[in-house]
């Protein structure tokens, strides 16, 4: 087969992520093979294979492990015939040695190839055919696929309805309700062939095909805020004229610099939305797009953060006063979730909503970001990948947020601008410190100090409403995850084996899905219909001030009102110049 039969079938059986990132072999950046448990990466330039010799410049070891490569390496033996175990020094074809302190057959299932360009990080599908190549052996030694699942010593007593029209009450262990209704949580995640490892996962999250799966349309909302901020709110169905008034509502706050847009939305909300009669739960959800974020323009000297909850809150008003019958549930991904659970922890017993669920929280913001610095691919793939959407969603709104010469946020924007490639925490000591949030709590003094007000790992104790959490433990970006829920019975940490960020893709019927679609669904039935909301529960009072501005007591800076603008709007593409998925 010649080199371009076999790249147009490499194409076709790997569909639209194959259609997206085909390079040339004259454009391929380096490899890398890496082993996460280790901590070994090894670039090799693709020009050179299969042979190369030690001498090339750009092979290396970035280890903490004691990697060792010497004299001439045929890549495709090396794989196939690697089978190390703990502490040996193993001999690869006869002419390559690699001794690490800790490897197994498990390790291998995790390796990844991955090359750079100068645009970012590009999975090429060279790297796939490799893998591929050794899959079958590598695939023997597969990690136990069972997730793990924390649930607190004394689990919290919560209110059931006795029956689906019962009036009745009794009183269940969250756990014993969540294991006997919500049982896709406790089954295997079993990722695709081709996606086996987190950063294959998190890839295609980045760079896949998702325009014809899930599709959705929305009924925009835009809010002035008390601040002259505006936010958008997407709400689906974008006709919700055959829904009833206390129809109950999914919350959801996207990721990094995403929007009502991206494919691991719309993966809940389309079956969230759907009509019963269509195998759907037949609810409302409403997107809540960051400043800036999905077309929402910006309209003052402020962006958002991961730890800043106040526009979620003023929202969620607008959202409560609006359908002041219906029970709201919140939904966050990854950056949203950080937001939605410090919400759900500054609120307590106020919150406007029944529950929360968190996919790829965060947690721990200078643990994790310092996690990506650790690694070559960490630094230079993923968190230079965010802090360069970052940075490209502020060079499209760079006017709005200049409009008053003397304004922190002015002054910080040529110096955020200037930078070159940053990194997530660069970007954030330069700018996000300082516009991230109002005042008094911005500026930060650094990116260290904003990272260790922000993060929600220390309190999600605080949470009084049941709280269901799921991170992947090869999550190439949330390396560490607090699965001790901080000792709350409200709260459900769940570990999966496998999953990425943001990804969680197995073999669906006749495409890609999300193994984390089902269980989220249940969680969400379950507080919506089953678990008896106590009514007892004190929000602070709304009422409508002489300007138009919906205000709640107690909290005078705040306050939204609904202004023209918005409509129908196509769900299912992406912002030009940023990346999906993050």
């Amino acid at each position: 087969m010649n080199g371009e039969s076999w790249r147009q079938s490499t194409v076709a059986n790997l569909g639209g992520l194959g259609r997206r990132l085909w390079t040339s072999s004259a454009q391929l950046g380096p490899v890398f093979l890496f082993f996460p448990t280790t901590q070994t990466e090894v670039c090799i330039p693709i020009a050179t294979l299969p042979r190369l010799p030690r001498s090339a410049p750009c092979v290396h070891a970035l280890s903490r492990a004691e990697g060792i490569i010497d004299d001439n390496v045929d890549i495709g033996m090396s794989i196939a015939g690697f089978n190390a175990s703990p502490g040996c020094e193993q001999a690869w074809s006869g002419r390559t040695r690699a001794k690490y302190t800790s490897i197994s057959r498990r390790e291998l299932s995790f390796a990844y190839l991955f090359h750079l360009t100068s645009m970012g990080s590009i999975l090429s599908l060279v790297s796939l055919g490799f893998m591929g190549a050794f899959f079958s052996v590598a695939s023997q030694g597969m990690p136990d696929r069972t997730p793990l699942i924390h649930f607190s010593p004394k689990p919290a007593l919560v209110a059931v309805k006795k029956g689906k029209d019962s009036d009745e009450t009794e009183q269940l262990s969250l756990r014993t309700l969540v294991e006997s209704r919500c049982q896709s949580l406790f089954t295997e995640f079993h990722p695709l062939w081709w996606l086996f490892n987190g950063h294959l996962q998190t890839i295609y999250c980045v760079f896949g095909d998702f325009s014809k799966n899930d599709r959705m349309s929305y009924s925009r909302k835009y809010l002035r805020l008390a601040d002259g901020g505006t936010l958008g709110l997407d709400f689906a169905p974008a006709d919700d004229s055959k829904l009833k008034v206390d129809t109950p509502i999914v919350v959801v706050k996207h990721g990094l610099t995403g929007g009502s847009y991206e494919p691991y939305v719309r993966a809940i909300l389309h079956r969230a939305c759907a009509p019963i009669e269509e195998g759907g739960l037949g609810y409302r959800a409403v997107v809540i797009n960051f400043r800036g974020c999905a077309g929402v323009p910006i309209t003052s000297p402020q962006l958002y953060s991961a730890g800043y909850t106040d526009d979620l809150r003023q929202a969620l008003m607008f959202i409560s006063h609006k359908y002041s019958n219906a029970p709201l549930m919140g939904l966050g991904f990854s950056l949203g979730a950080n937001v939605m659970t410090r919400y759900l922890a500054e609120e307590g017993d106020r919150t406007r909503l029944r529950s929360g669920c968190a996919l790829a929280c965060p947690w721990d913001l200078a643990q994790n970001n310092q996690g990506l610095l650790d690694s070559f691919t960490g630094k230079h793939v993923y968190s230079k990948g965010m802090g360069g959407n970052l940075q490209n969603l502020l060079k499209r709104h760079a006017k709005s947020l200049q409009t008053d010469p003397e304004h922190r946020v002015t002054k910080a924007m040529p110096l955020a601008l200037g930078l070159k490639n940053p990194t997530l925490d660069k970007f954030d000591d330069t700018f996000t410190r300082v516009a991230g949030g109002s005042a008094p709590t911005f500026p930060f003094a650094t990116a260290q100090d904003y990272y260790r007000w922000g993060s929600s790992h220390h309190v999600v104790k605080d949470i009084r409403v049941p709280f269901l959490a799921i991170n992947a433990a090869d999550d190439p970006v949330v390396r560490y995850v607090p699965m001790d829920g901080g000792g709350n019975g409200l709260v459900i940490m769940e570990l999966t084996p496998a999953g990425g960020h943001l990804g969680w893709f197995q073999a669906g019927d006749g495409f890609v899905d999300r193994w984390t679609t089902k269980p989220v669904l249940e969680w969400l039935k379950l507080t919506a219909e089953d678990i008896v909301h106590d009514t007892k529960r004190s929000t602070q009072r709304l009422y409508v001030d002489e300007d138009g501005y919906l205000r709640e007591e107690g909290a005078p800076l705040l306050g939204c009102k609904e202004i023209d603008g918005g409509g129908i709007i196509d769900g299912n593409g992406w912002e030009e110049g940023m990346l999906q998925g993050l």
